[in-house]
């Protein structure tokens, strides 16, 4: 799993940056727009979250466990219905940000939580955060199955039979690269390259082989009842969040001015540089290395 570093290295020192630009309880996931881009990206994310309390069931009383919660914004839809959210979070400035929100976070391993922690669930939601449950170590070491058997039987001991579990996530797809190939010195242009800037934006993270690895291991514990791709709908949200980040604001600008000194010493930074002009995540998408899935999930 990518460890807490990883998490404040990708979310923490944009903390400031991201709440500013796209909103203080922003969804830094991608939201469901099915086709119509005339909606806005609030409307996209609200019509997200409205089909994930539809498909698990959750009304008013409903106790759901958010794993990896980002800024809260589903823990916030959440209160808006009167169901019972709780957050969990690695990163210390989410959940900073939440905590002064006034929603229920915890700093947590989403892969280590137990009944004994905060009890059981009618629902468990994870929305972007399977994506760092397994580390390119873990991969490395063959343990890539393992990290998601454990992660369903860990969800499964939170659920009753019948409780359902909801998993947004990008997975790799057919011209996804061997994981020797990636090298930030490679041709700017080239597939090698493009990982290298994913994997320094979010290091010590792995993603699943396509919505089958996902189904498969969530056996014998979990059927799937719900599945669709909405990769056109991160495609169009990635435009969005580029626009309103390139948009001046004094606050905003001076957030980034504060990341000046990181900029000169750490290598790492600077090529963060490199995503604000490529959007790789979105050129992932485009040239069929990656795709994105929404699954539904029933305990049986």
């Amino acid at each position: 799993m990518a460890t807490k570093q990883d998490l404040d290295y990708s979310y923490s020192t944009m903390d400031k940056i991201w709440r500013l630009s796209i909103g203080e309880m922003s969804s830094f996931t991608g939201a469901k727009y099915d086709g119509d881009f005339s909606l806005t990206l609030e409307e996209a994310q609200e019509r997200k979250h409205q089909f994930i309390v539809e498909n698990l069931n959750i009304g008013a009383g409903s106790k759901v466990l958010d794993m990896g919660c980002g800024w809260g914004p589903f823990l916030n839809y959440l209160r808006k219905i009167k169901a019972k959210g709780i957050g969990l979070t690695l990163s210390e400035a989410q959940h900073a940000a939440c905590t002064k929100n006034g929603l229920n976070t915890a700093i947590k391993n989403c892969l280590t939580v137990t009944p004994e922690d905060f009890g059981t669930f009618d629902a468990v939601v994870s929305i972007g955060a399977f994506e760092h449950f397994c580390s390119m170590d873990d991969y490395r070491a063959g343990r890539q199955d393992s990290v998601y058997e454990s992660f369903f039987k860990t969800v499964s001991n939170l659920l009753p039979v019948g409780g359902r579990c909801f998993i947004q996530t990008m997975v790799f797809c057919e011209g996804m690269i061997d994981i020797d190939r990636i090298d930030i010195n490679a041709n700017k242009d080239s597939n090698e390259y493009l990982m290298a800037l994913i994997c320094n934006e979010f290091p010590g993270s792995w993603l699943p082989y396509g919505q089958e690895h996902l189904i498969r291991t969530a056996q014998p514990h979990f059927k799937l009842v719900n599945s669709h791709s909405g990769k056109l709908d991160y495609i169009e949200t990635i435009k969005v969040w580029r626009r309103r980040l390139k948009k001046f604001g004094w606050k905003k600008y001076a957030a980034y001015l504060s990341l000046a000194p990181s900029l000169i010493y750490d290598p790492r930074m600077r090529n963060r540089l490199s995503n604000l002009k490529i959007a790789p995540i979105r050129v992932a998408f485009e040239r069929g290395i990656w795709d994105h899935f929404r699954l539904v999930f029933e305990k049986i």
